[in-house]
């Protein structure tokens, strides 16, 4: 623990004993509320990098928009890169009601400091990346986020259930996609067999290591932040995929994958998390990529927040007059 937190512990034992005891009645901690300096560290952690997520997780689409196959295709595509930056906004939102500015945590994304999802790094190489990724990667964000409604925290969890739903649209898009292209030529059946054959490992990457292997997720379990464990989310995500393949007739890439009558789980073959570290360690496909563009809007949109400022500062003189 923090040398900060276990101060405010010796310094609070009857306030922490009173959160502990909320938390296992289930109820939920609002911003004014008290909280231990850790929960509230964790939170800002947490929700931040989920925040960065959604926002660079928009490169990966948004240049695939105007090459979509036709105006509805377009159309949807351009909706849901609308969205991630609405949940990316909802997220930095919530992290303000802990007392964290919007523009120190984008600091930190743009310097490096500040983590993302590692499923962005990967680059988009054809069409039926979009549907992989709307099947794959939101279904896999679905699957989290659901138990992420639940969180104690209730300005996250209220979040949650606005972008659960988006993001079941977003899921819905991609599966049509790749649906589409199954029935298609063979030319459109190998494109989607090989986008799926790129996503599926990284997808199950998404929901990180096993939590023994996590310095964090024992607090996030115990302050019902988290309300499963990264396992248990990973072994869902398969469960609720595998029908979803062989019903678009696609397959997924696993020799070792097989069911088990006994526990009703679908098996899957070992993670390379070599490569997880990597990608998150800065050294993935597309890391530079995604940074650089980033970096090279907000410059470009400086002149969008200077102009925000000058104009609040022109209403507040106004009021001042007024007054």
């Amino acid at each position: 623990m923090e040398a900060s937190s276990t101060a405010q512990v010796a310094e609070d034992p009857a306030r922490l004993a009173e959160f502990e005891a909320r938390l296992s009645r289930g109820e939920t901690i609002e911003p004014k509320d008290w909280m231990p300096d850790r929960y509230r560290k964790q939170l800002v952690r947490m929700m931040s990098q989920h925040a960065h997520s959604e926002v660079v997780g928009m490169l990966p689409e948004g240049n695939w928009i105007t090459r979509a196959p036709n105006l509805r295709r377009k159309l949807a595509l351009l909706a849901k890169v609308q969205d991630e930056a609405g949940h990316g906004l909802y997220i930095y939102c919530g992290t303000e009601t802990l007392g964290v500015d919007r523009a120190e945590l984008i600091d930190q994304l743009l310097s490096g400091k500040a983590k993302y999802s590692s499923i962005f790094n990967y680059p988009t190489l054809t069409w039926a990346d979009m549907g992989a990724i709307g099947w794959l990667v939101d279904g896999a964000a679905i699957v989290n986020q659901t138990m992420l409604a639940h969180a104690s925290y209730g300005p996250y969890a209220r979040a949650m259930v606005r972008i659960c739903k988006e993001e079941n649209f977003h899921k819905r898009q991609g599966y049509e996609i790749l649906a589409t292209l199954s029935r298609g030529t063979p030319a459109q059946k190998a494109m989607a067999q090989d986008a799926v054959n790129r996503w599926w490992w990284p997808s199950l990457m998404m929901f990180g290591p096993s939590d023994k292997d996590s310095p964090n997720s024992a607090d996030l379990l115990r302050w019902r932040v988290k309300q499963k464990s990264n396992d248990d989310l990973r072994q869902r995500f398969v469960n609720l995929t595998v029908p979803q393949a062989q019903a678009i007739d696609l397959t997924l890439p696993d020799p070792d994958l097989k069911y088990n009558a006994e526990t009703g789980d679908w098996e899957f073959g070992a993670i390379d998390w070599a490569e997880f570290y990597q990608v998150i360690g800065g050294n993935g496909p597309c890391n530079r990529e995604r940074l650089g563009a980033r970096r090279k809007a907000h410059e470009e949109g400086q002149w969008v927040r200077d102009a925000a400022a000058a104009y609040a500062e022109k209403q507040a003189r106004r009021k001042k007059s007024a007054a």
